[in-house]
């Protein structure tokens, strides 16, 4: 069941987002938007006894000034675990915010489309769903890589793809 209060909390916030970010670019002159954006994103693999993980999430952010960017990205995750399949994917928008040169916080609101199967004796079960994260974090940044932890506020231990609410990143963008 949807609880309609996180829904339209995550919409509202969306909707803020996207107007703040529209608002900025509208100020660049047409010449001055493609010497600002920058691309990058990450990607993943990892191979367990019985289990295989490979994600890859590229995006692209554009530069407001020295300290604000947002962006936009998409992602894939792919895991076979023994005869359990999960496939992932969807998109994400982010916001980075330097308050000084090498310190990082971000946000970022991921909605997810998950296919889970489950092999059980005789039959499989599957999921598909949406899962919805928002990922705060903080980073330390050296010019076009930055290290940190991020935590999602939303995280539902039963439904999300990820281990626990808190976790590592690396972003990189060229």
């Amino acid at each position: 069941m949807i609880n309609k209060n996180n829904y339209n909390m995550k919409h509202k916030i969306l909707t803020l987002v996207l107007l703040i970010g529209f608002s900025c670019l509208s100020q660049n002159t047409p010449g001055d938007f493609w010497s600002n954006v920058r691309f990058g994103g990450g990607m993943g693999i990892g191979f367990t006894n019985g289990g295989f993980n490979g994600s890859l999430s590229p995006s692209a952010i554009y530069r407001l000034n020295d300290r604000f960017a947002t962006g936009a990205g998409i992602g894939f995750n792919y895991a076979k675990f023994n005869d359990d399949t999960l496939l992932a994917y969807g998109g994400s928008i982010l916001s980075l915010y330097n308050p000084i040169p090498n310190i990082q916080f971000s946000g970022e609101l991921e909605q997810m489309r998950i296919n889970r199967t489950y092999a059980l004796e005789g039959s499989n079960r599957e999921e598909n769903y949406w899962s919805p994260a928002l990922f705060l974090g903080i980073g330390y940044s050296n010019q076009n890589i930055t290290f940190g932890l991020r935590y999602d506020v939303l995280y539902d231990d039963d439904k999300s793809i990820h281990a626990n609410a808190l976790m590592p990143f690396v972003r990189v963008y060229f």
